[in-house]
Formats: C-alpha cells, structure tokens, sequence
C-alpha cells in the first residue's frame, strides 16, 4: 500500500529534528456546494533541521517516531525569502517612490 503524502507549509521549526506543517485542503459543502478551506496541523521528522519557517515541503506517512509525530519531511519544495532579500527589495522600492516624488517637486516649482 503506498504511502500517502501532502503539501504544506512549515509553521514552527522551534523543535528539534521536528517540525509543524499546515496542510490546508478545499471542500465543497455538499448542500450549498460552496468551496471552504480547511486545515490541519502535522509534527513532521526533519532529520537534518534543513526546513525554516515559511518553506513549502511535502510531507509522507510513516511509522510512530513518538507520541504526535507520524509524518517526515521528504522533499522541500520552495525555501522562504530570507529577511535579507526582502530589506533590499523593500529598500529599492522605497529609493524610487523618493525619486518620482523629488521629480515631482521640481515639477512644481518650476512651473
């Protein structure tokens, strides 16, 4: 029987070797046949503490590793933007928004 598996984002990495993945699914209510999210966390095995809060990994069944933990990490499929990515990003957002401002002014002023 083949092992089932899941797709969800690491919430708290805090733990050591383990962490908890949100794995969000759509329903459809069967009377008003309206979509609606769901989601359940999972205590997943990180062998290597490899995953960081934010990243998107699948998950796999597996054995009992203790009282909560049935799942391991397989694969991460995308890491999150580290703080550092964002700053620069932000910071370059921030310098144009400052340049068409100043453009702007000058605008004004001559005219």
């Amino acid at each position: 029987m083949p092992k089932r598996t899941m797709t969800g984002v690491v919430v708290s990495d805090k733990m050591d070797k383990t962490v908890v993945v949100k794995v969000e699914k759509i329903k459809i209510h069967p009377k008003f046949k309206k979509h609606y999210r769901v989601h359940k966390k999972y205590k997943a095995h990180d062998e290597k503490n490899q995953c960081k809060e934010g990243d998107l990994v699948v998950i796999e069944e597996s054995r009992p590793l203790s009282k909560e933990k049935r799942w391991r990490v397989v694969q991460i499929l995308r890491e999150r933007e580290t703080s550092k990515e964002i700053k620069i990003e932000d910071k370059s957002l921030k310098e144009d928004k400052e340049d068409k401002k100043r453009g702007v002014k000058e605008e004004m002023k001559e005219s």
